[in-house]
């Protein structure tokens, strides 16, 4: 057996459903940091991809988008960020390539401004303060809840209702159709329920989008939808390129966040000395955002698809080939990062791949940043302390890695809502 030794098979989400699998990532890292993934019986089209594990490697994918294609490449109809292809590809603006993507995300760029972002710090900080008054105990009882479930999914799920001025109480729902199509086909989520869903968000998307067309309101949906550039042809976006972006975003702004949320929440449990430093001083709040991002790298990998033969860290890829860049791998990777198996929130510099990198860079950043930001303060201003109750339970997928449920205890500061 070579050098790295029996790696699982990345293709089938079996291999994440105890979290990531960092021990094989270390090995390719170190021994095959462009490693050929055979295909197996559950490899999607039945084709091998290529592994991209190391840091500057991925970086040097992100680089050249020419080179390696978010939409497809050689003679594959269509390609997209999945392993497997995807007829989305060239839909959806992360699975696009410019000029058509540096135009979309110019436009839908004026929904994201610094100015619109910071604008929803207040409505921020009073959900977060609601999402904790809806799980705080009656002192001098200590609080019980599941992290992930009651607290790390509000905050994103209402924030992202708020944003694109879909209504709040309909926010579980929503939720529910992004996490059922974002799962492996299983007897719970067979594929004619996977097709429900997705249905079900799609026609949501378009009553809202159809609303929003005929009277704008002052929300992010409004102004993609109305956006206009005189420089682009065309200058707005049609009604097919809208629907996508409301697919996109709802579901990347529901399901990465919350995830990040509640594993840095986790760590900080872990590391009594580091969470008694953030609460005392709060400058330390941005470092540590970083690093959560860093350490949980909610979306773990992106798939691109060679557009002409090429050479990466010395392989030779042929045009039409899958190369998957492991995002989360690269910030483990001990060339970049001191200690990277350490949770620290002082880390300094921390470059992290955890937004992407180059022209997708992700669209959302500062509204995610914004997000951690917000629930750890108060977090913080109110949980005295944080205990694990139960064994963690891991999202069944390879792409949004990270928990699907952290029971835990907590003492809080706040008195309780009667």
């Amino acid at each position: 057996m070579s050098a790295v030794g029996r790696i699982p098979d990345l293709s089938s989400y079996e291999t994440f459903v105890h979290g990531f699998p960092h021990d094989a990532f270390a090995r390719l890292r170190e021994h095959a940091p462009v490693w050929w993934h055979e295909p197996t019986s559950r490899t999607p089209d039945g084709e091998g991809f290529w592994c991209i594990s190391t840091h500057d490697l991925i970086v040097e994918v992100f680089r050249n988008p020419r080179v390696y294609s978010s939409h497809t490449g050689g003679d594959r109809p269509y390609g997209g960020t999945m392993i497997n292809d995807m007829e989305m590809s060239g839909k959806l603006l992360n699975m696009m390539d410019d000029p058509r993507h540096q135009r979309i995300r110019r436009l839908v760029s004026k929904g994201f401004t610094p100015k619109r972002i910071t604008r929803l710090r207040g409505e921020l900080e009073a959900i977060a303060d609601r999402t904790l008054d809806s799980v705080a105990p009656r002192p001098p009882e200590r609080g019980a809840c599941d992290l992930v479930l009651d607290v790390a999914a509000e905050l994103p799920l209402q924030a992202i209702c708020l944003l694109m001025g879909a209504p709040g109480e309909d926010r579980h729902r929503l939720c529910e159709w992004v996490d059922i199509t974002s799962s492996d086909f299983s007897e719970e989520n067979p594929p004619s329920v996977r097709a429900e869903a997705s249905r079900n968000l799609f026609q949501y998307g378009q009553r809202l989008i159809e609303a929003r067309t005929a009277e704008p309101r002052d929300d992010l949906l409004s102004v993609v939808i109305h956006a206009e550039m005189p420089d682009q042809d065309p200058p707005r976006l049609d009604a097919t390129e809208v629907a996508m972006f409301w697919s996109l975003l709802f579901t990347a702004g529901a399901e990465t966040t919350r995830k990040a949320i509640a594993t840095g929440v986790w760590e900080l449990s872990k590391s009594p000395e580091q969470l008694a430093a953030l609460r005392a001083d709060r400058s330390l709040m941005p470092g540590a955002v970083e690093e959560i991002v860093r350490w949980t790298t909610p979306s773990v990998y992106k798939r691109r698809t060679a557009t002409a033969d090429t050479v990466l860290g010395g392989q030779r890829i042929r045009a039409g080939d899958k190369v998957v860049v492991w995002e989360m791998s690269a910030n483990r990777d001990a060339a970049v990062f001191g200690e990277p198996f350490t949770f620290r929130i002082d880390r300094s510099p921390n470059n992290h791949l955890g937004f992407g990198h180059g022209p997708h860079f992700c669209l959302g950043a500062n509204l995610a940043r914004l997000e951690i930001e917000v629930m750890l303060n108060a977090i913080l201003d109110r949980w005295h302390d944080i205990e694990v109750t139960a064994d963690p339970t891991y999202t069944r997928t390879n792409r949004l890695s990270g928990l699907s449920s952290l029971p835990i205890a907590f003492t809080d500061r706040a008195p309780a809502v009667v």
